[in-house]
């Protein structure tokens, strides 16, 4: 069953969800309700020719920390000091280049200039982040997501050189103190660096928990 959302700031149960996921349509994309949907395991997932589509995944792609593979190429590009990596110092000129790269099989970018300007507004409160990848002063790749207790919800990453985009997610597991990294969308990429699926239960459990 579909929900539609009003102007309360609830969502339904997630367990309720579509065998595809599709949990509601309507609502905003205010902080407070993207918060709030990102605490139950619930993300915005639309293009610019539907209203705004809430789906919550029966499966969720998720990568351990402490689980990453890390290739012997991968391992020598990061010791080469080819790339610097900072942390909240270009959030906007990520989102932006996440949501012009093209991406295979798709014809545009769900991250639709609503969504790309509420995520600087959560950014700007507080509770998304961004990992950039530096050659010298060029911003070659990068990654942001949502900060959600232990969970780190991945949204997008790009990359214009080769590796960038991997060397934002090696940081991102080595240096922050996440549980999980919530990948959302399956792809072979993150499948080699270790990424899988675990039930909807277990990860509302990690979200839950507080530890």
């Amino acid at each position: 069953m579909i929900f539609r959302l009003d102007n309360r700031l609830v969502f339904p149960n997630p367990e309720l969800a579509e065998s595809d996921g599709l949990l509601a349509v309507g609502g905003n994309l205010s902080v407070e309700r993207l918060l709030l949907a990102y605490q139950h395991g619930i993300f915005p997932w639309y293009s610019d020719d539907t209203p705004i589509l809430w789906y919550s995944p029966h499966e969720r792609f998720v990568l351990y920390p402490s689980q990453i593979k890390i290739s012997k190429s991968m391992k020598q590009v990061l010791r080469s000091g080819r790339f610097s990596i900072t942390k909240n110092q270009a959030f906007e000129q990520v989102i932006n280049a996440c949501s012009q790269m093209p991406r295979e099989g798709q014809d545009g970018t769900w991250i639709t200039e609503d969504m790309l300007q509420a995520y600087i507004q959560l950014h700007q409160a507080g509770y998304a982040h961004s990992y950039e990848v530096w050659q010298q002063t060029e911003l070659v790749g990068g990654l942001y997501g949502v900060h959600a207790g232990h969970v780190f919800c991945g949204e997008s990453m790009f990359s214009r050189v080769s590796n960038a985009s991997k060397a934002a997610l090696v940081f991102l597991c080595q240096h922050e103190q996440y549980r999980l990294i919530d990948c959302q969308m399956h792809t072979e990429h993150l499948e080699s660096m270790g990424a899988q699926f675990i039930d909807r239960a277990d990860y509302l459990d990690i979200l839950q928990s507080g530890a």
